[in-house]
């Protein structure tokens, strides 16, 4: 694959790399040119399927569709680089985990000689195309298509049809603590109510609170500003008081108090007034300081 094709290619969707004509064209709905029957046994999960997780009453219910009317969509199917004879899986993993649970023992295929780009980009894409992954494995995907292939974000956008912005708030996912990402997997917290955890000081207790309390996302907004705006407010008054004021009273206080013996503490107000407060640990500290300031000048 060329650089210009690299470009477009995705974009192109899966008819490209199963040969399927796009809609409208002649032949448009006929099984993809090169589609065969391989023995489901000689196919084993691709190492670039972006998906963890298989949603078990999804699959059953595809199961029953394939005993019924069979497999209707093609998989997309390598040879395994390391052996000849068996082939490995680039996208259809539902079909052929239904179609084994359906007993079958051949599944139609297209086979075709993929670089490990371009099976990462496939098996990406057909999943993102299906709405399959959570976003926790759509950012994973986005992450390896960088790592592994030196995509930028720029370039994975383009790959799989998204925006920049919708590439990086996506990644920006895989910044969050685990136990939270785990709840996204699980369909128990959404991508915008995390985007929303990651401004939180502690995202993982803030997305408990958010599942556990059923926030939408509107509330969850709410929640983490009225939590944000006390300590705001006391950034706000500390800045008002003025730190260098209060490091010069500080500075008042320390010598009023070792001139004295006693704790000595300053309380300014507006206008230039304040108060002056003495505190005394005994009796006798106060009895002592009665005589210090009744003392006349001699």
């Amino acid at each position: 694959m060329t650089p210009a094709d690299g470009k477009k290619g995705l974009g192109r969707g899966l008819s490209s790399l199963l040969g399927t004509p796009a809609p409208g064209q002649a032949g448009a709905g006929d099984a993809p040119r090169g589609t065969r029957n391989l023995p489901v046994g000689k196919i084993h999960p691709g190492r670039f399927q972006p998906r963890r997780n298989f949603d078990a009453a999804a699959l059953a219910e595809l199961t029953a569709s394939i005993k019924a009317q069979g497999v209707l969509a093609p998989i997309l199917v390598r040879r395994d680089p390391k052996d000849p004879t068996s082939y490995e899986l680039i996208a259809g993993e539902r079909r052929w985990r239904a179609a084994q649970a359906a007993q079958l023992h051949e599944i139609p295929a297209v086979v075709k000689d993929l670089s490990d780009r371009e099976a990462l980009e496939a098996a990406l894409v057909e999943n993102l195309q299906r709405q399959d992954l959570d976003a926790i494995e759509e950012a994973l995907g986005y992450r390896r298509l960088m790592d592994e292939m030196k995509f930028t974000q720029e370039r994975v956008a383009e790959a799989v049809g998204k925006s920049r912005p919708h590439v990086a708030n996506t990644l920006r996912l895989l910044d969050l603590p685990a136990s939270v990402q785990k709840l996204i997997g699980e369909g128990k917290l959404t991508a915008a109510h995390a985007r929303v955890a990651l401004a939180a000081k502690d995202p993982a207790l803030f997305a408990d609170i958010v599942v556990r309390e059923g926030l939408s996302v509107r509330a969850a907004e709410a929640r983490l500003k009225a939590a944000a705006e006390p300590v705001a407010k006391k950034k706000k008054l500390k800045g008002a008081s003025g730190d260098a004021r209060d490091a010069d009273t500080r500075a008042i206080e320390r010598r009023l108090t070792e001139s004295l013996g006693l704790k000595v503490e300053l309380r300014p107000r507006k206008g230039g007034s304040g108060e002056l407060v003495l505190h005394y640990g005994s009796l006798d500290q106060f009895d002592d300081l009665l005589a210090r300031l009744e003392r006349k000048p001699g």
